[in-house]
């Protein structure tokens, strides 16, 4: 999971796991409505997370046929930079400087949120543009500009610039690299250990250790395809090709093939529990869970993720409502991307729940288009490393000594 994405899954989790949490560990507390910016969906502070969940409300809104209000797009928009760039969350009233932390994966989810509804297209190509001034030498991006590559902020990112009609093989460093190429790197090849799986960034000593989250992200990110992916008319087989030589197609195969695998043996992911919680035992991922679902659904493989979906639908609605916009968006996606019924999923209308969490939509249809009618995209058809400084501190601030815990979930990824 992204750091804004921890946030809320901090937040949910206190809620869930209830005393089994310390007091130290709790999220922020919901802000009062009068200090938070018009506009922007949820109720709980917006320092880690304001961009990432106002763009998942709206790619999940979008693919639902429900167009946000104007305030909304526009306190988006007001969060872009100059530069094109967007940060997790900055007072808008103040220019960027040289000390505002640039953030790749709040610019890519923001542009693709806003190709999606179709507004704003300015800002969405400039802020692809930027994200195309800070690759990196192995062809890919880290969470902030000039960061270590990771899986996650490379297939977000890839996303982004495939939604604004960017030929993703053109995106490439002097000497050849594209973002392709720095994604196959951390691939786990076929026979081995974990083989299809997806490392989210190579250890210290150069090992690949499978990482389910970034696996899902990999999938979408070598099919070229965004978050709100949806479903694949092609039906197909998991299937695991070893090789040297893959195409990103083979190597998205390949991921898929894991997801299938490991989802097979249990219908959900799995975190490690809070610190101090009494339950020592993995606890269920349902974010992640989730974006693995779009993933096989994305690449052809929807009736591996149909067991995932019922589990979803039978244990995630307290995680969705106490998640807030990002959680309820991400379970909107996975219920569309598999025919699911995002307006009564496990009994909750998803879409009125997340309508509720911002501002009134300026319209909304029923009933609940199928991933197989017609899909409300824009734009072509095609479609997260290290921490700066200033957000382990702040990170720090907001979790005290649960900063274990809001970090596993981004940093879990990094390999010893």
């Amino acid at each position: 999971m992204t750091v804004r994405r921890s946030a809320a899954a901090l937040a949910t989790t206190a809620v869930l796991l209830g005393a089994a949490a310390p007091a130290a560990v709790a999220a922020p507390s919901p802000s009062p409505s009068a200090e938070l910016p018009a506009g922007l969906y949820g109720t709980t502070d917006p320092t880690y997370d304001g961009v990432w969940r106002q763009s998942l409300a709206f790619l999940a809104q979008k693919i639902e046929f429900v167009t946000p209000s104007t305030q909304a797009v526009d306190w988006l928009a007001g969060q872009q930079c100059d530069s094109g760039a967007f940060t997790s969350y900055r007072d808008a009233s103040k220019p960027c400087d040289s000390s505002t932390v640039m953030d790749t994966n709040a610019t890519a989810v923001a542009v693709q949120a806003l190709v999606e509804i179709n507004q704003r297209r300015e800002e969405a190509n400039n802020g692809a543009d930027w994200l195309k001034s800070v690759q990196n030498p192995d062809g890919g991006w880290g969470y902030n500009p000039g960061s270590p590559s990771d899986a996650n902020s490379t297939s977000i990112v890839i996303g982004a610039l495939a939604r604004t009609g960017v030929p993703i093989n053109e995106v490439s460093t002097p000497d050849g690299k594209t973002p392709y190429t720095a994604l196959q790197s951390l691939a786990i090849a076929c026979g081995k250990k974990d083989g299809g799986a997806f490392a989210y960034q190579p250890g210290k000593k150069g090992e690949l250790v499978a990482n389910p989250d970034a696996t899902a992200a990999s999938v979408l990110g070598l099919m070229g395809k965004g978050i709100a992916a949806g479903t694949s008319n092609a039906v197909k087989d998991p299937s695991c090709t070893k090789g040297d030589d893959l195409s990103p197609e083979q190597s998205a195969q390949n991921g898929a093939s894991f997801l299938a695998d490991t989802l097979k043996k249990k219908p959900h992911l799995e975190q490690a529990p809070m610190p101090g919680a009494e339950d020592t035992a993995p606890q269920p991922d349902y974010g992640n869970t989730a974006d693995a679902v779009v993933a096989l659904a994305a690449s052809g493989h929807t009736d591996k993720a149909e067991a995932s979906v019922d589990w979803l639908e039978k244990n995630a609605a307290a995680w969705s409502k106490a998640g807030g916009p990002a959680a309820t968006a991400q379970l909107i996606l996975a219920a569309h991307a598999t025919g699911a019924d995002a307006r009564g999923f496990g009994g909750v209308d998803l879409v009125k729940q997340l309508n509720g969490m911002g501002p009134s939509p300026a319209a909304t249809a029923q009933p609940s288009p199928t991933p197989t009618g017609p899909q409300p995209s824009s734009g072509t058809d095609s479609d997260d490393s290290g921490l700066s400084l200033g957000w382990l501190i702040g990170i720090g601030l907001l979790a005290g000594t649960g900063i274990g815990f809001l970090l596993s979930m981004r940093r879990k990824k990094q390999q010893p």
